[in-house]
């Protein structure tokens, strides 16, 4: 059985951090692409970033590349994004997700790619 668990989440003030863990179980972890969404409010969920399965390519979109970095440990089944210089409209429900792609490609970056998905982890940024 498959798990993806997400955790890090919270409440903070605009500028400041927080790392989102996502521990992964129940699969072949080092094989999987992995990725991190987001869903705010009334929005559809969307790509934030993405990471091969060695971990030597990541991208990220544009509104957060500057400030957020994905990164995994293959010995820990665990991908993280780390988020700095939060914003209120980085607030959303974040998701990890685990896909069977070739690498880093525009796939990486669509929802219907990835297989397995955690439950989320909610980020609130007040202003």
């Amino acid at each position: 059985q498959v798990q993806l668990v997400e955790s890090g989440g919270g409440l903070v003030q605009a500028g400041a951090s927080l790392r989102l863990s996502c521990a992964a179980s129940g699969l072949t972890f080092s094989i999987y692409v992995m990725g991190w969404f987001r869903q705010a409010p009334g929005k559809e969920r969307e790509f934030v970033a993405t990471i091969s399965r060695s971990g030597t390519t990541t991208y990220c979109t544009d509104s957060v590349k500057d400030r957020f970095t994905i990164s995994r440990d293959n010995t820990k089944n665990t991908v993280y994004l780390q988020m700095n210089s939060l914003k209120p409209e980085d607030t959303a429900d974040y998701y990890c997700a685990a896909a069977l792609t070739s690498g880093v490609t525009s796939a990486a970056t669509k929802p219907n790619t990835y297989r397995y998905w955690g439950q989320g982890t909610q980020v609130t940024v007040s202003s």
